[in-house]
């Protein structure tokens, strides 16, 4: 098994779901630290200038409008974002599928809510057709620590790594003594406070 690194230059990142309705929805971890991690990750990527794809499932319902600090720290990226009419896996829906092949990685970085339907459906597909796919399993979660837990072992056993927050911004940053490096890791303490 071989191991090459997820970077600013070679990887995307796909945030799905993360509305407000859903994320209530999803109680194996704490709201607040559940939206820390999935904000901490969209700051990451504006500081790495990385590929964003964002999309949401049904704002006019239950399952509520994307959280509003999305549009503060990815603005062109919340605008352009894919809002999906129902369909669970995201990579069925065309507009989401056309959006993360524009993007031109093969190296994606996934964080959903919930991780037993909203992340695991897109990885396991994205990861059968060829691409390196890490799952953020902490900026994500489900309704129950069971629910949460199958859906991490069943990526795991599908090919599909499985990081953390913290873990995945350390990795990007690859040096603290760059610019880029001091920015991540002033986001990086946010986990801390």
């Amino acid at each position: 098994m071989s191991f090459e690194k997820f970077t600013a230059d070679n990887a995307a990142m796909l945030l799905i779901d993360h509305q407000v309705g859903t994320m209530g929805w999803a109680k194996s971890m704490p709201f607040e630290e559940l939206k820390r991690n999935a904000l901490m990750l969209a700051k990451s990527a504006a500081i790495l200038n990385m590929p964003v794809v964002l999309t949401s499932s049904m704002e006019e319902y239950a399952q509520g409008p994307l959280v509003e600090e999305l549009k503060t720290i990815l603005p062109t990226e919340f605008e352009a974002r894919i809002k999906r009419l129902g369909i669970v896996n995201a990579m069925d829906d065309e507009n989401f599928a056309a959006a993360v092949k524009a993007t031109g990685r093969k190296k994606l970085i996934i964080a959903g809510v919930t991780n037993d339907v909203c992340t695991v459906y897109p990885a396991l597909t994205l990861v059968a057709a060829g691409f390196d796919v890490q799952v953020v399993a902490d900026a994500g979660a489900s309704p129950t620590k069971m629910a949460d837990e199958i859906a991490l072992r069943r990526m795991d056993k599908n090919g599909i790594t499985l990081t953390t927050t913290n873990q995945l911004i350390a990795e990007l940053a690859g040096s603290w003594a760059t610019p880029q490096g001091e920015k991540l890791v002033q986001v990086l303490m946010e986990s801390f406070q």
